[in-house]
């Protein structure tokens, strides 16, 4: 990728040690996701722990950032919904979903929320880009977006777009938790219970509906690579 002057802010400082990366198997409960993000959120603030990506899948599930709109959950008994302190409106989790749970120490990187944001989606975008998918930001509307050509234009001519790709981060004295969501292959029809991310208008897809073969596998191996560029090295977990 050619990284920005922007996203470049997010490489560790000399000596860091190399971000940790793990990966856990099969479905993980979301409370319990939550209490071991923020044990290792203030092991890191502590200094007792290093940074860590953590990779999950978890059960059906909706989730309520500090913005949610209670007329945006359409069918609240469907899948259970969490209250979570972190950013944005609802959001959906479900198996063929890969969630990257990201804990950083900006202290260590960049002190600017927003910038840290934009990090992200560059991560995004610079994995699907590794699948010959193009992602785009979009200013006024968190996550990565793809264009439906084949579908037609919205009323104001804009060409139709779907959401790949959602955002929610906490911070809690610099320290980093929750992250991103990438749609591999979930039920699409699973969506349809919240307005995503409070954003109407618009659709979601998945790698799978955009006509792309790939596996959760596939997927991961782009997003670390992916990862690198952007936050600097990672080492595989033994945890």
């Amino acid at each position: 990728m050619q990284r920005s002057d922007l996203e470049a802010q997010f490489l560790p400082t000399g000596g860091s040690p190399p971000v940790e990366w793990r990966l856990v198997p099969g479905l993980t409960d979301y409370e319990d996701a939550v209490r071991c993000m923020e044990a290792r959120a203030k092991a890191i603030r502590d200094g007792d722990a290093n940074e860590l990506v953590w990779l999950v899948e978890h059960p059906p599930l909706y989730t309520a950032g500090t913005s949610a709109r209670e007329s945006d959950l359409l069918a609240p008994n469907r899948f259970p919904v969490y209250q979570t302190g972190r950013g944005g409106e609802y959001t959906y989790h479900g198996p063929g979903q890969r969630v990257a749970y990201v804990m950083l120490d900006l202290k260590r990187r960049h002190c600017d929320v927003r910038a840290f944001v934009a990090a992200l989606e560059a991560w995004i975008i610079d994995t699907l880009a590794g699948m010959n998918v193009k992602g785009e930001r979009r200013e006024d509307r968190v996550g990565v977006w793809v264009t439906r050509p084949e579908r037609p234009a919205l009323p104001d001519g804009a060409p139709a777009e779907d959401k790949v790709a959602a955002i929610g981060i906490r911070l809690r004295r610099w320290v980093s938790f929750h992250g991103i969501s990438i749609n591999v292959e979930p039920d699409l029809e699973h969506f349809s219970g919240i307005v995503p991310c409070g954003v109407t208008g618009h659709g979601v897809t998945s790698l799978v509906d955009l006509g792309l073969p790939v596996t959760m596998e596939d997927t991961d191996v782009v997003l670390r690579q992916s990862f690198e560029e952007v936050f600097g090295p990672t080492v595989v977990s033994r945890d």
